[in-house]
């Protein structure tokens, strides 16, 4: 088979941008694996973006014929993942250019330095340099990588014992160096193979990846193995018999404080990635860029949620989930209506403000991989029943953590529920190029006076906070009071909207 005819059977899927730009994905999980066959639509893999998990379907007919890359492992957008013979019944393949290239070596008397197949790649290393292909010699005597003096010395210090004399360098094969990469305990210029995060955990406990056997796949090593090897060097070691006994002082042979000697045995770590890592790049970027003002309003919300009540037992909103989270997202369009130059977004490079006319109603949803704010797309002329169903798969979207990166962008203001959690109110932080969002408190039962009476009523707390380059004061309160005031007489939804 030719090259040409190889490369037609055997197509390459690469990762895409699933959103907007993005540059990297995490595989989380695979759904088949080679030899499995595949149609064209059909799911193989679920990945993770900055903004959302995605499931990402293969554009082929066929079988699997490799995994690039596992579970775990953070990819470049454009790189392949996936290979499928699309011709799985025109017998065996000819074999990749660089596995040709070992057979036409050892045919010409010649043998290759290195092994040419695929090797475990993390990003931002690149892959083992390979040679090509020379002249059969004898076996040269190589030094391997050895730890740095001082980190071995701290590694036996740790131990509990003196550092080990220097042992003779063996003597390396080159095939036997690839061995040594392939099984982490080489790498890019020497160094083993390790994720950033798990280089940086090493680091922090003062363990050298050089002396740790890697557990993960391709001869990774994992943070699992680091925490192995920090263990026995948070636990203290018995003096030698041999050592001279020391004087001490008082304070020194007390008892060690309970819990110091052993906490990094007691903490876990977790890489910010993914979802969680762009909404702290993202606040982070909202709350030094953007002028935060946040204005606050206890309102009687006694009726508006009476009708919540009535608008369950009405027949055009059957199925629907009705709660007061819908009104107060209907109030708040209502409020917008009538003051439509909140509803703008601030460009800092041409200096210009962009007044919409649309509404992107954004409503913050806490998930497994951190906070998401995905947006019902001109949610301001949506009605109630309308408003709901989107509203409903929004949130069972979010849950699920099928959200899309597409539901997530062009949001204009947002709406976050804190009530739900028991919380009466909050400073919120805006969600990067929008001009405001509210915080909806818990709905409680106060003390409240009613037609010249105190009475029990029900009472919330609502939180603005808006940009101060798009919304003064003055329009603020404006907006804010127009919010209670229909939560107060919902009635205002229908003499207002």
């Amino acid at each position: 088979m030719t090259a040409t005819a190889n490369a037609q059977r055997f197509r390459e899927f690469k990762m895409p941008d699933v959103g907007e730009g993005l540059t990297e994905a995490e595989i989380l999980k695979w759904y088949v694996q080679p030899g499995d066959t595949v149609t064209d639509g059909q799911v193989v893999c679920e990945v993770e973006t900055a903004k959302a998990a995605v499931e990402l379907p293969i554009p082929y007919d066929g079988v699997v014929h490799e995994l690039n890359f596992g579970e775990g492992i953070t990819v470049d957008v454009g790189t392949v993942i996936i290979s499928v013979d699309t011709d799985p019944g025109a017998g065996p393949a000819a074999a990749p250019a660089a596995q040709q290239a070992p057979q036409e070596a050892a045919a010409s008397g010649e043998e290759e330095a290195e092994p040419q197949g695929r090797q475990a790649v993390l990003v931002g290393y690149g892959a083992a340099p390979s040679s090509t292909k020379r002249r059969a010699r004898k076996p040269q005597a190589a030094v391997p990588a050895q730890p740095e003096p001082a980190s071995a010395a701290l590694q036996a210090e740790l131990n509990g014992r003196a550092a080990p004399a220097p042992a003779a360098a063996p003597v390396i094969t080159p095939a036997a160096s690839v061995t040594a990469v392939a099984n982490g305990t080489g790498g890019h210029a020497g160094r083993p193979l390790a994720k950033p995060p798990v280089r940086k955990l090493a680091k922090d406990l003062g363990i050298d990846l050089a002396a740790i056997a890697p557990t993960g796949p391709d001869g990774i090593i994992t943070r699992e193995d680091v925490h192995a090897a920090a263990a026995p060097a948070a636990a203290p070691s018995p003096a030698a018999p041999t050592e001279a006994a020391a004087p001490v002082s008082a304070a020194a042979a007390a008892p060690a404080e309970p819990g110091l000697a052993d906490a990094a045995a007691r903490e876990h770590r977790v890489p910010v990635k993914g979802v969680r890592k762009a909404t702290a790049q993202a606040m982070v970027a909202s709350a030094f860029t953007a002028p935060h003002v946040t204005e606050f309003i206890t309102v009687d919300v006694t009726r508006t949620m009476k009708l919540v009540q009535e608008l369950k037992q009405d027949p055009d909103m059957a199925g629907l989930r009705v709660n007061p989270l819908l009104l107060v997202a209907k109030a708040f369009l209502v409020a917008i209506k009538r003051h439509p130059e909140v509803n703008a977004s601030w460009d800092e490079a041409r200096q210009e403000i962009v007044y919409k006319d649309y509404v992107n109603l954004g409503i913050a949803a806490a998930t497994p991989r951190g906070l998401i704010v995905p947006n019902i797309k001109d949610a301001g002329v949506k009605t109630l029943p309308r408003l709901a169903s989107e509203l409903g798969d929004l949130v069972a979207t979010a849950r699920e953590g099928k959200t899309s990166p597409a539901a997530m962008t062009g949001g204009t203001v947002t709406i976050t529920n804190v009530g739900v959690f028991g919380v009466d109110t909050g400073t919120p932080i805006l969600n990067p190029g929008e001009s405001a969002i509210l915080a909806f408190g818990a709905v409680k039962l106060q003390p409240w006076v009613h037609k010249g009476k105190v009475k029990a009523r029900q009472v919330t707390t609502l939180a603005l906070s808006f940009d101060h380059r798009l919304i003064d004061g003055e329009l603020g309160s404006k907006l804010l009071a127009d919010v209670a005031a229909v939560l107060e007489r919902p009635k205002r939804l229908i003499t207002w909207g």
